[in-house]
């Protein structure tokens, strides 16, 4: 026979057990006593649990909260596009600069799916949903910088993104960069559809405008962006 363990992956050997020992008094006290295991799998050298021992435990049991405090960490030097970050919210606001990205649309819309170029954008994503808006230009925004309503379909006029059907699952132990990724591509692949209760962000038609733009290098005309009545002191708590 052909040993195949080997291919199991990370083998785990005993090495300790514990045994509780709990008084059935009213006072209800506890005692642990700790095997080791032996070469044969059989517990031996009972003895009250060491302080050393217990430190060992300790350090074992406390692989859930290091993987709490991971949630959101930098994978190297933190970016300048990352504005804001809050761990216990699972909430980040960054922003992009002008950039040409490859769209999609239903086939309602009456628009060819292609590239085109976008405005600078800043997000604001965490476990309640996508906000995203409009910049005026390149530059890093401030808490007081005017925010543009995005001038895409499924953006409602508060900001928030109609994610439709759109898997928007992120893993829990997600690095930063491994978060903001995955809300770009979550966005930028789905398909635009419609304008959100009656909102149109921009000045003109929107599907004139992306019609226009897609499968060509021409810069987003700036001008036809709206301002909101949002700064980014709105999504800072």
């Amino acid at each position: 026979m052909k040993d195949i363990t080997g291919s199991f992956g990370t083998l785990y050997f005993p090495k300790a057990a514990l045994m509780i020992y709990h008084t059935r008094d009213s006072k209800s006290s506890t005692y642990v006593e700790f095997f080791d295991i032996d070469k044969n799998g059989n517990p031996v050298n009972a003895h009250p649990l060491s302080v050393n021992e217990a430190r060992q435990l300790a350090k074992a049991l406390n692989t859930k909260a290091e993987k709490k405090e991971s949630i959101l960490k930098p994978a190297g030097i933190m970016d300048t596009s990352i504005l804001y970050t809050n761990q216990q919210q699972r909430k980040v606001i960054w922003y992009t600069k002008a950039q040409q990205k490859n769209l999609y649309f239903t086939p309602l819309s009456g628009i060819a799916d292609g590239t085109a170029n976008v405005p600078p954008l800043v997000w604001i994503a965490g476990d309640q949903g996508l906000h995203i808006f409009a910049l005026p230009d390149n530059k890093r925004p401030s808490l007081t910088t005017k925010l543009y309503h995005a001038p895409f379909f499924n953006v409602y006029e508060s900001g928030g993104v109609c994610m439709g059907t759109v898997d928007t699952t992120i893993k829990k132990t997600a690095s930063l960069e491994e978060f903001i990724s995955a809300w770009e591509a979550c966005f930028f692949n789905s398909k635009f559809s419609h304008l959100m209760q009656a909102h149109n962000p921009i000045n003109g038609n929107c599907v004139q405008l992306w019609d226009s733009l897609i499968g060509t290098d021409r810069p987003f005309p700036m001008e036809v962006l709206t301002p909101s009545k949002k700064t980014l002191k709105n999504f800072i708590s």
